[in-house]
């Protein structure tokens, strides 16, 4: 579906409701529940209807056959380490185009190394993945993260089931340390002493303990909302979002000032405010935070913040190559932004735009919701392919139309400005 979106015609106020819960911790909370004996399945309640969650939910519960994971790299690196280390799996672990080119070789080569059964049913280093599984002995292993911290997150949440649990050697770095700081945390919530020293990750074996599932509602989502109140000068409550145990994302009400927008918690809500005191320039290392450069390059544009953020190499094998979907779609903007190997960054050159913007978002949902914001700027741009939020944030469009944006279909005629008495 495509959406035509304009802005509300008063000042923004409203609350979100349906900010979902964190994906990256319910995707955590599912495999561990997989790994811990007698646990109960996870409450739906404790989830979030996300299309990402809902691949994997529906996955843990196959042995034999063919798995489809979807578009979700998420599912396709964390069941290969599940199904890898767990006995009578059988399985064939495919997903969509993209998410077979996506590289799963690094975890491959790790789990192959300490006794794994997986085979490449096409090109090497890719998914599908003929996997079987059996418990695996363990020790020590070099694991290369550099294209996803969470090749670790999955071998560290199998690693108690080894017989000798694991050593993560990670080559002298620990790319997006938020994310695997968070998967050790709820490690250690169920008894297991997973812990880093230097640059290896220790995980002892043991029998993971029964607890009560993590339930946090998700800040990388409520960057989309943080991007939409900088650009409007406005006021929105995101309703349930609370200073983060887990997520580094939530790094957002820090770094809010920055770009002009200020956070206050009342009862268990976040609240957001416009401050038009920005920051003359936004540099920062994004490499802990990467899910927060499609909402902050956009937003830092729109309010005329220069920008450059480094860290951001392995942003180009997400669901898009996020770097050329933003750069081509800022530019659709009038907005000419400059790329290097490992950094993205905008010094505030313009070009005219000659026509109404369409965003592309080339299948990737934070760039779909990135974008929103630009139509209080440009009343009119069209989303196409919009529905690509569902990835991880399906209520989106629905909170957009609740605090006052009209979605409309783009092949209707563009409204025109009442006379003039």
């Amino acid at each position: 579906m495509d959406y035509r979106i304009f802005p509300p015609e008063d000042i923004l106020e409203t609350t979100v409701s349906r900010l979902p819960l964190s994906k990256s911790v319910a995707a955590r909370v599912l495999i561990l529940n997989a790994l811990t004996p007698g646990a109960p399945a996870v409450s739906p309640q404790a989830l979030p209807g996300c299309a990402d969650i809902d691949v994997l939910r529906a996955a843990l519960t196959v042995r034999q056959g063919s798995v489809h994971a979807g578009h979700s790299g998420t599912a396709l690196r964390f069941l290969t380490a599940y199904y890898a280390a767990t006995e009578g799996i059988d399985i064939l672990l495919t997903g969509s185009e993209r998410l077979c080119e996506r590289p799963i070789a690094p975890l491959v080569d790790a789990l192959r190394s300490l006794g794994a059964d997986i085979a490449y049913e096409d090109r090497e280093g890719f998914a599908p993945l003929r996997i079987r599984g059996h418990r695996l002995a363990g020790g020590r292993v070099t694991l290369d993260t550099r294209s996803s911290s969470q090749f670790a997150s999955a071998l560290c949440m199998v690693a108690p089931g080894m017989e000798h649990g694991l050593d993560i050697d990670l080559g002298g770095q620990i790319p997006s340390l938020p994310y695997l700081k968070m998967t050790l945390a709820m490690l250690q919530a169920r008894g297991i002493d997973a812990h880093t020293h230097g640059y290896t990750v220790i995980v002892p074996s043991g029998t993971l303990a029964q607890v009560e599932p993590e339930a946090e509602r998700d800040w990388s989502s409520a960057a989309f909302w943080y991007a939409i109140a900088a650009a409007s000068a406005g006021w929105i409550t995101l309703q349930g979002l609370t200073p983060s145990k887990l997520q580094g994302d939530a790094v957002l009400a820090d770094i809010g000032p920055r770009f002009g927008v200020l956070t206050d918690y009342e009862d268990s809500d976040a609240c957001l405010s416009a401050t038009p005191d920005i920051f003359s320039r936004m540099d920062m290392d994004m490499s802990d935070y990467p899910d927060l450069v499609p909402p902050l390059a956009v937003v830092s544009c729109l309010v005329g913040l220069p920008f450059t953020f480094t860290g951001v190499a392995n942003l180009r094998l997400k669901e898009s190559d996020r770097l050329k979907a933003l750069a081509d779609n800022l530019l659709r903007l009038g907005i000419v932004t400059e790329t290097g190997s490992d950094s993205f960054g905008w010094e505030g050159e313009r070009v005219p735009v000659t026509r109404m913007p369409e965003i592309d978002p080339c299948g990737d949902h934070r760039i779909a919701m990135a974008f929103a914001a630009a139509a209080l700027f440009i009343p009119g741009i069209v989303i196409r392919n919009a529905e690509v939020s569902d990835k991880s944030y399906p209520g989106f469009w629905d909170d957009m139309r609740d605090a006052g944006f009209t979605l409309a279909d783009p092949a209707d005629p563009m409204p025109q400005p009442a006379d003039a008495e």
